[in-house]
């Protein structure tokens, strides 16, 4: 069982001016392969926000941001930037809204759909979408905190289970 020190946390009502704009800085990789970490910073460069993502969201994410690569790809997002353009749907910000368990939540705020102004989604399913539309990412000074205590536990972990192999192995005929 693994548990987190900060099982849930959010942040149901912030206020516009504690909200912290940030940018894409990079792509870290870190013990764990399979949990690679988008790295967003403040312009300022007091604040840090590691989002832990999947592979095929950090490879997306490198892929659609890659200058050299701009021309010749296709993003696989292209189809969502299509159809949002033709419904007048604009993604306006998204903003890092809770932390639950090993798991980031934002929120996605967007105009012009006749019945909903957002959306609650997982962080890492929404990074890669968020870059290549240019939406403006926002949080807390206190959510990156948290989110700080859940990377290093996270990262803690992947040590733990690096060094003991044994904590790997299928023990019983319910574990794939």
């Amino acid at each position: 069982m693994i548990v987190f020190s900060s099982q849930h946390f959010e942040e149901n009502r912030f206020r516009e001016e504690d909200l912290i704009k940030l940018i894409p800085v990079g792509i870290s990789l870190n013990l764990d392969p399979s949990r690679p970490v988008l790295l967003l910073k403040d312009e300022k460069g007091q604040h840090v926000l590691p989002v832990a993502v999947n592979p095929l969201e950090a490879g997306i994410a490198l892929g659609q941001n890659s200058k050299a690569l701009e021309a010749a790809q296709a993003t696989p997002h292209k189809l969502m930037q299509l159809l949002l353009e033709s419904l007048s749907i604009k993604i306006q910000r998204c903003v890092f809204v809770e932390i639950r368990g090993q798991y980031q939540y934002v929120r996605v705020y967007f105009e012009g759909h006749p019945s909903h102004g957002s959306l609650k989604v997982r962080a890492d399913e929404a990074m890669s979408l968020c870059l290549q539309l240019n939406v403006p990412l926002f949080a807390t000074a206190k959510l990156m905190e948290k989110s700080k205590i859940m990377s290093a536990e996270i990262q803690e972990l992947s040590q733990i289970v690096a060094k003991r192999p044994s904590l790997r192995t299928k023990n019983s005929e319910y574990l794939m």
